[in-house]
């Protein structure tokens, strides 16, 4: 079974934008926001722990999302294309 890469890069995307939005706000509502910066907040350029740091943090994620579904879409298929060859 080969992966649709557009449908599948699109759902990570949309599941990892989503997934930092919400992490954002759990630690703005938690108030942990002070201290040292975090993974995050260094590879994300303009994130940080507010409310317009969310809209960021969606906007990479969502980005970051689709990059990652299609590599990894991609690899998946070109492996399984490989396989199935060997198969046959």
């Amino acid at each position: 079974m080969k992966l649709n890469i557009k449908a599948f890069s699109l759902t990570c995307g949309i599941f990892w934008g989503i997934s930092v939005f919400l992490l954002t706000w759990w630690v703005i509502i938690n108030g942990k926001t002070l201290g040292e910066p975090t993974l995050i907040e260094r590879v994300y350029l303009g994130f940080e722990f507010t409310p317009g740091g969310s809209l960021i943090g969606l906007c990479w994620g969502l980005a970051d999302g689709l990059v990652a579904g299609v590599l990894f879409a991609w690899l998946f298929n070109l492996i399984h294309s490989s396989i199935q060859a060997n198969a046959d």
